[in-house]
């Protein structure tokens, strides 16, 4: 049994800060990171399909890059429009909407008889992963301690990598058998298994509920305080005397998050537009570079390997060093990797390490983004703020696979075409540099 306390919010906060993370907060992080491999299945699974796909329909470069941007657009909707509403129905109603949508689209993606049809759906797909990928990093960010946020959020976006890495695994075992129709069906059905894992085991946000006060927000905050071995409260926390800032565009242009929106915008857009063009198109790359299929399968499997090892190492180094100084230097060595291997014409083996190089640096100061906009932003509009940052990042990523089709079909060599896109990594990281909160100067402590 636990005493019931009163306190206010920073109160609460300030207790998970120095407690021991509990089982629950564990079962929050593992659960968000499992969602987010599944979400990197389902958006790369396009990738591994392009050249069956490319194949069956007979359709151009300028056209699967359009085919490949239509889930960007998706996201980039989902990420500015639904999110924001995370912040007043709550993290775990988001989520649930979100994963019945991608998992009905991605089965109904295998029954797509042209490319419209698939462009629609992926679109659809997008929405939902869109709008979920804010509320899964708030949850991640508000359920673990200061001292640990950045690995946190780190160990979260390793999921995408993950379900892309796996999904490469995946591909190589489903597409000579069951084509690329078996493989979004089988998305669709390991996201569908997913819901209930979520209807069980994942809780509101605290920050949501002491800040918004939902219906019986006071009895739902104490069994999730419980089973986090702290004390219950005997009332909810008194609001502040600053009005509650409301969950919309126009609360992140306010004068003391004006600045940094913009920086953190610049740099989103950037990095995506490098990373979904590398993400969508290197396995047809090492293909019409004369490699096999099964050749570019490996290069995107090694890419996301990469990306993970890179994500993990950013995370774990920014929670005793400087983060954004971090996200600066992978983002300048992600570049230089990429002009080293638009240098390289042949060796398939230095070739694939020098991907793993680029998904190590390029995926890594990418995810670190997601840490500065978790910290940046008050708890009533973090949501919102991850959201819109997701949505303006997703811009570049929509422009990105399309223009990299548009580059081929112009005849730009593969060397031409990296260094064109190694360039945005470093104004992005220049943007990074430019973000000014106290928030992130504590996270160096």
């Amino acid at each position: 049994m636990f005493r019931a306390v009163g306190c206010n919010p920073m109160d609460v906060k300030a207790r998970m800060d120095k407690a021991a993370i509990s089982r629950l907060q564990l079962t929050v992080i593992i659960l968000c990171f499992s969602l987010n491999v599944h979400d990197g299945f389902d958006v790369v699974a396009i990738s591994y399909a392009a050249p069956s796909i490319s194949t069956d329909w007979s359709i151009s470069p300028a056209t699967l890059g359009a085919v490949f941007s239509a889930g960007l657009i998706g996201m980039t909707l989902g990420a500015m429009f639904l999110a924001p509403l995370t912040d007043v129905i709550g993290r775990r109603r988001m989520i649930l909407a979100a994963m019945v949508v991608v998992a009905v689209t991605m089965a109904l993606s295998s029954l797509a008889n042209a490319v419209w049809q698939l462009m629609l759906l992926r679109c659809l797909t997008g929405l939902g992963i869109g709008s979920m990928l804010a509320s899964l990093t708030a949850l991640v960010a508000e359920y673990t301690p200061r001292r640990r946020r950045n690995f946190a959020i780190g160990f979260l976006q390793t999921g995408y990598p993950v379900g892309a890495t796996i999904g490469g695994f995946i591909a190589a075992w489903v597409l000579p058998e069951y084509g690329w129709r078996g493989l979004f069906l089988l998305g669709g059905i390991l996201t569908a298994a997913m819901i209930l894992l979520v209807l069980i085991w994942l809780p509101e946000s605290v920050d949501f509920l002491i800040k918004r006060r939902p219906p019986n927000a006071l009895e739902r905050l104490n069994v999730i305080l419980e089973k986090m071995n702290l004390e219950r409260l005997d009332r909810l926390p008194e609001p502040g005397t600053e009005a509650l800032a409301p969950a919309r565009l126009s609360s992140l242009m306010q004068q003391a998050h004006r600045g940094r929106t913009f920086c953190l915008w610049s740099a989103f857009f950037l990095t995506f537009f490098t990373l979904y063009f590398l993400l969508s198109w290197i396995p047809k790359i090492f293909v019409d570079a004369g490699f096999r299929m099964e050749d570019g399968i490996s290069a995107g499997i090694t890419f996301n390997a990469g990306a993970i090892l890179g994500v993990l190492a950013l995370g774990y180094v920014a929670d005793k060093k400087g983060l954004r100084e971090l996200i600066a230097l992978f983002c300048v060595l992600g570049g230089a990797f990429m002009v080293v291997f638009g240098l390289i014409s042949e060796g398939l083996y230095l070739l694939l390490i020098l991907t793993f190089f680029i998904g190590a640096f390029v995926d890594g100061g990418f995810a670190g983004l997601y840490s500065v906009a978790a910290r940046i932003y008050p708890a009533e509009i973090r949501t919102t703020g991850i959201g819109w940052a997701i949505g303006a990042g997703r811009l570049g990523g929509i422009a990105g696979p399309y223009v990299g089709g548009l580059l081929a079909a112009a005849g730009w060599s593969t060397g031409a075409t990296f260094f064109f896109f190694a360039v945005p990594m470093a104004f992005a990281a220049y943007a990074v540099m430019a973000i000014q909160s106290r928030e992130l100067q504590v996270a160096r402590a």
